[in-house]
């Protein structure tokens, strides 16, 4: 048996697989809030002690830069190092890789339903898939193969310089850099990023209803607020919100599509995107996508969906172990 796992910096999931099951159905499965602990050794322990299954190897999906085994969390105050996971918790081998490299490694294995197209597209059978996913932060990776065996990239794209496609960008831009100095597009493009964009409509004027102003008042997190209201409640400011949102994230997923000309497709993951299907449908996210000059008419034939399975990190993680 093996254990693989997708630690993320709001929560991680963590999962046993025998060798040779589908890496959909684990023999065991829990979710952890990863601010809870102290590190990813202590996390995986937990979870090992909790189910008394033996696992003689793992494979982690951690969201942050992986180099030559060891990763900062980009999110979470944690060093992931496969050697002292390895020796803590008694692994034959351990294996890190960034957690969108994970996801893009899943994609070829998602069935209907399991993704929601956006635009179909022309997809090549070989071609190059990308996958861009905002969330606690904003994560790049890509897959190259012949449609039949794959290779997963990492990247931290996410992390490049927001470029302004619009006026009212320009002005987020200005506001953006007084706080931060560089601003990457995960500045703008995250689910912390929704809450700086709605920040910044209201301190340009945009009426806050008082009863929504109460909510985010007192909430740890104002995201999941701004994103209900706009779906739920009809919130103008809300709207307005998650309307700049889509269209930022879909000038990167366009740069992202050009970049490693991805012909096989661009797919959508992360927890924030499934929910606010509805603005992404819309007109400005495939808009700002396809808004590229001269390659325009390339970027219409680039198929789009969104990964609505929660599970994808972890699947690609188990599939990255049990190939291993």
């Amino acid at each position: 048996m093996f254990l693989a796992g997708d630690i993320g910096g709001t929560k991680s999931r963590l999962a046993i697989f025998s060798d040779g099951a589908d890496p959909r159905e684990p023999l065991t499965e829990e979710i952890f809030p990863s601010g809870h602990y102290p590190g990813i050794e202590a996390l995986i322990q937990t979870f090992l002690e909790r189910k008394g299954l033996p696992a003689d190897r793992a494979c982690f999906a951690v969201a942050g830069p992986v180099i030559r085994g060891r990763a900062k969390m980009t999110n979470l105050p944690w060093i992931a190092n496969a050697e002292a996971i390895q020796d803590e918790c008694g692994f034959r081998s351990v294996r890190l890789l960034n957690d969108l490299a994970a996801t893009a490694r899943a994609v070829p294995l998602l069935k209907p339903g399991e993704f929601h197209t956006l635009c179909p597209g022309e997809p090549a059978a070989d071609g190059i898939i990308a996958v861009i996913a905002p969330g606690t932060g904003l994560g790049e990776a890509f897959l190259t193969g012949n449609g039949r065996r794959w290779r997963e990239h990492e990247s931290e794209g996410g992390h490049a310089d927001f470029a302004p496609g619009s006026p009212l960008e320009e002005e987020l831009l200005q506001e953006l850099r007084k706080e931060f100095g560089h601003v990457s597009y995960e500045r703008v493009c995250s689910g912390p990023g929704i809450a700086r964009i709605y920040r910044f409509l209201k301190e340009k004027g945009a009426e806050e209803p008082a009863p929504l102003a109460a909510r985010l008042a007192a909430a740890d997190d104002p995201t999941p607020i701004i994103v209900e209201a706009a779906l739920k409640e009809k919130a103008g400011l809300c709207i307005r919100t998650m309307e700049l949102f889509c269209s930022i994230l879909g000038a990167e997923a366009g740069n992202l599509a050009l970049k490693t000309l991805a012909t096989g497709g661009v797919f959508i993951g992360g927890g924030i995107a499934p929910r606010i299907l509805p603005f992404l449908e819309k007109g400005s996210f495939l808009a700002a996508f396809r808004r590229k000059g001269r390659m325009a008419d390339l970027l219409l034939r680039i198929p789009v969906h969104v990964i609505v399975e929660p599970r994808a990190a972890l699947i690609g993680a188990a599939v990255c172990c049990a190939d291993r």
